[in-house]
């Protein structure tokens, strides 16, 4: 890392663009996409789901792209960078030519109006947390106790742009890719205010724009023509279908309604006849699906109830009986990745947790109030609930409400705090294991249920300071002891594998990769 690292834009750029140069019979061609739900916005400040980030895709292109066959980070707005000194400096090199939909120029000055933006506390977006834990300066900026000028953001010309970043952050140029990093039309903004999101006002610099957007009925994106790397670009339009019921949307899938169905949960009693399509496409998945609890609920805050709930639930059970797609029993939050040991949190151990819930003044379950668990629109979500339900009353003896909401609601209810217990899940942005870590922190905008621990925290921002090695990941994996062991912060249930429905004798430039990101650039009809 002492040597100035520069990254070799051509061949890299040649994995985004598959299809360059090849049959352009897929041109014109239009894509339709079972998106899961109707999403909470198009403004990446105001956006926190999977849904949403597969608009985004479409409509924004930061510094660095995906690669869609292993979703590391490829040039985009940035055509080449390089680390200086001892790596915590990353000068980026823009290209010419890139502009907003409505023409506008898009320069290094940009990125730093951007970043600014969308860090700014009274912004209060749910990712701020993710550039102001790296850039320096911006922690402080972000709590509203620093002003701009502190950021370490800078415009050298129209063309390069600065960062200074807190320490080496190895995956810092990799954590790029997530939205949070977006450039925005800060013109627009400034002009509409909300209301330049709307298709009328909307202005972004993706490969695709925004045409129409019905809620609970569609959003429809079309070829952006200013786009820089447009010749790339195979698809004229992309509709975007907000289908929660994953019946509804396996049976327009077959009836070829729709060209790719997303739903990682498929129909559970249709699982066994989905596994047999040579259409499906399963992959390990940098995912995990988890409960979780709200540390300031009065019952929920004693650390021996939370553990008692995690011994009480048999996951192996969950996955081979219920789930029954391939998922993985985890006790660890982190996915296996490489360098990283994840840290196994309680067992299923029905005896313990009886005894931690009597210690706790419930013996048997008796005395203890009946809890609400909350969940959004999805047989698959419904069915996990169900088995909770089942298995705290069997094992416990104590009683649960499932409450259903849609997206929208159920995201805001999580993150206003408004709930006991919640499903939840997260697909690593990068692969590192402090994009999973980094949801505990007690300053971070995805920890619904409010943990905090000091010991945590400074752990999590020690290890952005470190060179890449084991040294490093030895204090990532301390946090995550503390979090599972010593705190029961949470609850891992499983490790997701991607599940989609795609047929790839008719697309080319889709692969599957950990991450389930899929770019839209390279991507054609055969």
């Amino acid at each position: 890392m002492k040597k100035a690292l520069v990254v070799a834009a051509a061949a890299a750029l040649s994995l985004l663009v598959a299809g360059c140069g090849k049959n352009n019979a897929g041109s014109n061609a239009e894509m339709i996409i079972e998106n899961g739900s109707e999403p909470q916005s198009v403004d990446p400040t105001q956006i926190q789901g999977t849904p949403e980030h597969r608009i985004n895709l479409a409509l924004f292109e930061g510094l660095v792209g995906s690669d869609p066959k292993d979703s590391h980070a490829v040039p985009g707005v940035a055509e080449s960078w390089e680390r200086t000194g001892d790596g915590s400096v990353v000068v980026f090199h823009l290209r010419k030519g890139c502009v907003w939909s409505d023409g506008t120029p898009i320069t290094a000055q940009t990125f730093v109006d951007s970043w600014l933006y969308y860090m700014a506390p009274e912004t209060a977006a749910v990712y701020a947390y993710m550039p102001a834990g790296v850039i320096k300066g911006a922690e402080a900026y972000n709590a509203g106790k620093a002003d701009a000028s502190t950021v370490g953001l800078r415009a050298i010309d129209d063309y390069t742009f600065e960062v200074t970043l807190v320490g080496p952050v190895p995956y810092a140029v990799d954590m790029m890719t997530h939205y949070s990093f977006d450039p925005l039309p800060m013109h627009a903004i400034k002009k509409f205010g909300k209301d330049w999101i709307k298709p009328a006002n909307f202005v972004g610099n993706g490969p695709f724009t925004l045409k129409e957007w019905t809620p609970q009925e569609k959003l429809v994106v079309v070829k952006n023509d200013k786009y820089w790397n447009k010749d790339n670009v195979f698809l004229k339009t992309i509709t975007f279908l907000p289908i929660e019921n994953t019946m509804t949307a396996y049976n327009k899938y077959k009836s070829g309604e729709i060209d790719w169905n997303t739903t990682n949960c498929f129909p559970p009693d249709m699982l066994d006849e989905v596994k047999l399509r040579d259409d499906y496409q399963v992959y390990a998945n940098l995912a995990t699906y988890y409960l979780e609890v709200n540390k300031n609920d009065p019952v929920l805050k004693d650390v021996r109830v939370r553990r008692a709930l995690i011994e009480s639930l048999d996951r192996q059970e969950l996955v081979d009986k219920v789930t029954k797609g391939g998922q993985i029993a985890a006790r660890a939050f982190v996915p296996e990745m490489a360098g990283y040991n994840p840290v196994d949190g309680p067992a299923y151990d029905v005896a313990d947790a009886k005894k931690l819930l009597a210690e706790a003044g419930y013996p048997d379950g008796k005395g203890f109030p009946k809890m609400s668990y909350i969940y959004n629109t999805n047989e698959s979500h419904k069915k996990i609930a169900e088995w909770v339900q089942q298995q705290w009353k069997k094992n416990l003896g104590i009683d649960i409400e499932l409450e259903n909401m849609e997206w929208a609601t159920f995201l805001a209810k999580r993150q206003a705090n408004d709930f006991q217990i919640a499903r939840n899940g997260w697909v690593g942005d990068y692969q590192d294991p402090s994009n999973f870590l980094e949801l505990l922190i007690t300053t971070g905008g995805n920890n619904d249920g409010r943990y905090s621990n000091a010991e945590y925290d400074a752990l999590v921002s020690k290890a952005a300071t470190m060179q890449p090695g084991r040294e490093r990941m030895e204090v990532l994996e301390k946090a995550e002891d503390i979090a599972l062991n010593q705190d029961a912060a949470i609850i891992p249930m499983y490790i997701y594998v991607t599940q989609n429905l795609i047929d790839l004798s008719k697309w080319e430039g889709w692969y599957c990769n950990t991450q389930d990101v899929h770019p839209y650039v390279g991507l054609k009809r055969k």
